[in-house]
């Protein structure tokens, strides 16, 4: 140089470094190529194919570096295989039809389940549904219940919780009775066990009679209590357990132009979904147990386990357990009737069988409700896990409610206007000339 100084010039970096961008790129490609190779292999298992898997090498370029292998991989013996599990764990279930027995059991039941809904739609069933309801009243209540609900909302400036409609729904939950009493003396009765149907009984469709002997000793009557699944027998009867009663209750709402779902419980139990239009959501309801929208009521009330909620309707079916199971580790029994695979694909199964003869118009529109519900499902599942992390935050972080904060807040506020006039009390001004 001129000036004889030597010019400094930025160091090179050492060729042991790595750019981690270019590292990162690699590490997904070399992830993606394993997922693909790992969905090849489960499909040819799949087939009962017994050639080799090619693998995607020869169409990606190897990477020119490779990230270093974390510790726990270098220190595995070669022995030992990886496990496959942790590459499926992010998959998306792609839907599979019954290979082994115990699948295609469980989806024949699932397809002789969703026949029950075909029976609301009886016309005969439906007038004869509309002969029992009582109207006037029906309608009077739900009417007197709509402008409530309407008033309250007036009065906030908001959209009311529920339609006409949903109302009438409403109105149709009235208590049930569980147990016959005494047709001699009308007291309750004693449960004896069950007993064979008589020929009369089993001409009206009974598979079995609950058999009850009166409490009054001098009576000693005892009453029969055929179970009945067809809708007709159960609205001459009026008697019923949960199963009964839940399909009488989808037919008043049917016959009031409601649109219902069956819904299926695996451990033995059976109720109504309603569409609201009003909220454009699928409604909870138990008429055994007067329940209107409280889906939590079997898990989180009843303390039972739950493994599967189905719900049928004249349009197809929906897997619907995570509307009732919200914590599947606190409140779900395990899942182990048929894969998840073959679940999705029995359910896409139905909804196509159900739907094939409908219009296009018919079919984008409950398109658009499936999705729509399905955002509410996994909502519900977001939810369940911000409440779990909720309860591993430190309790300093969350034990302040929100009633404290606008308590403190209005304090504050209160205590910064006082002293801006030059008040130093929070009560009224007592000085001589204070108005």
């Amino acid at each position: 140089m001129a000036d004889g100084k030597p010019q400094h010039r930025p160091a090179q970096p050492a060729s042991t470094n790595y750019d981690a961008n270019s590292l990162t790129r690699e590490f997904e490609q070399l992830m993606r190529t394993k997922r693909f190779n790992q969905l090849q292999e489960d499909s040819r298992s799949r087939a009962g194919s017994q050639s080799p898997v090619p693998t995607a090498s020869h169409s990606i370029p190897p990477p020119s570096r490779a990230p270093p292998p974390p510790p726990s991989m270098a220190a595995r013996p070669a022995s030992q295989p990886a496990s496959p599990a942790p590459a499926k764990r992010h998959l998306p279930i792609m839907p599979s039809p019954p290979q082994d027995a115990a699948s295609l059991k469980f989806f024949n039941l699932l397809k002789g389940l969703s026949v029950t809904p075909t029976k609301y739609e009886n016309p005969g069933l439906l007038d004869e549904a509309l002969c029992v309801i009582p109207l006037d009243r029906l309608y009077s209540e739900a009417e007197e219940e709509s402008q409530i609900l309407q008033a309250q909302a007036a009065s906030v400036g908001k959209k009311p919780e529920w339609g006409y409609q949903d109302c009438v729904v409403q109105a149709i939950l009235l208590p049930i009775r569980q147990q016959p009493p005494c047709s001699q003396c009308c007291m309750p009765t004693i449960a004896q066990g069950m007993t064979p149907p008589s020929p009369d009984e089993t001409a009206r469709g009974a598979t079995r009679v609950e058999l009850y002997r009166c409490s009054e000793p001098r009576c000693g009557a005892y009453e029969r209590f055929p179970r009945y699944s067809d809708v007709w027998q159960l609205l001459q009867t009026r008697r019923g357990r949960a199963g009964e009663w839940a399909n009488c209750f989808s037919m008043f709402c049917r016959a009031v132009g409601a649109r219902v779902r069956w819904v299926w419980n695996a451990e033995d139990h059976v109720w109504t979904e309603v569409y609201s239009e009003h909220q454009r959501r699928w409604v909870h309801v138990d008429a055994c147990e007067e329940a209107f929208d409280n889906p939590r009521l079997y898990a989180e009330g009843w303390r039972r386990k739950i493994s599967y909620c189905v719900a049928f309707g004249i349009d197809g079916a929906t897997d619907v357990t995570r509307r009732y199971v919200r914590n599947f580790t606190k409140h779900g029994n395990p899942r182990i009737r048929a894969s998840e695979e073959v679940v999705l694909w029995s359910i896409q199964e139905i909804r196509r069988k159900r739907r094939e003869n409908m219009s296009k118009t018919d079919r984008a529109r409950l398109l658009k409700e499936d999705e729509r519900e399905e955002r509410e499902l996994r909502g519900f599942t977001a939810s369940a896990l911000a409440a779990e992390i909720n309860n591993i935050l430190p309790r300093s972080l969350v034990d302040r409610p929100d009633a404290q904060k606008h308590a403190d807040a209005r304090q504050e506020a209160q205590s910064e206007w006082l002293a801006a006039r030059g008040h130093g009390h929070s009560g009224p001004d007592r000085s001589r000339d204070g108005r």
